[in-house]
């Protein structure tokens, strides 16, 4: 069993679609980020960077609860641990062609797109800030749409990068971008909503559980 403890953020979201695409149970505990629950002494025991989301799997390694944090390493360690949504090991081309993606949401994709979110927001509006990550955000949307061009999903098939690419594209709006400008990741955005584990997944709404 997996206790996954999250909010529905861009962030949180890539996990909720990893575990409803591999159909298993697992428990959500509340992280109220709008609570500061994520800087209470409980959490950051399993998390001391104090982020969401994080989780503890209750049948880890040698059958004993394994703690991680950090949602490219969860969505790895799941991929490994349940053989899908990420070439084995000895693939080594396409596991790390996959992982490269996956590296790319985490330190490209989450960062500017979390900014652009950020400045563009605002109750203070902070133009250097706004010009700068909305034009970092769109650079990526081009990268993306580039890339998509010749290719169905992040890479060969359905992985842990589309899964953790995919929530942070949905909030496009929050961005200044339309889908209709990129037109690639427009038919792989439809592609990947349309599966029913990332409609769920996406649906979330833990506000209604507090």
């Amino acid at each position: 069993m997996i206790d996954l403890y999250n909010w529905h953020t861009s962030n949180g979201r890539k996990l909720f679609i990893m575990l409803e695409e591999l159909g298993d149970d697992y428990n959500t505990h509340v992280i109220n980020i709008g609570k500061d629950d994520q800087f209470a002494p409980e959490f950051t025991v399993i998390n001391p960077n104090g982020k969401i989301p994080a989780m503890i799997d209750q049948d880890g390694p040698g059958g004993e609860p394994f703690s991680l944090f950090e949602s490219g390493a969860m969505l790895m360690y799941l991929a490994d641990k349940y053989g899908k949504f990420l070439p084995p090991v000895d693939d080594v081309q396409n596991r790390y062609t996959t992982i490269q993606w996956l590296m790319f949401q985490m330190g490209g994709v989450g960062p500017m797109f979390g900014q652009a979110h950020h400045f563009r927001r605002a109750k203070t509006q902070v133009e250097y800030g706004i010009g700068r990550y909305t034009k970092e955000s769109r650079r990526l949307w081009g990268v993306l749409d580039g890339h998509l061009a010749g290719n169905e999903y992040m890479h060969v098939d359905y992985s842990i990068a589309d899964m953790a690419i995919y929530p942070w594209t949905a909030r496009y709006e929050w961005q200044g971008v339309a889908l209709e400008e990129f037109p690639n990741v427009k038919r792989w955005f439809e592609t990947i909503g349309a599966r029913p584990a990332v409609a769920k997944a996406m649906g979330i709404n833990l506000s209604e559980a507090v």
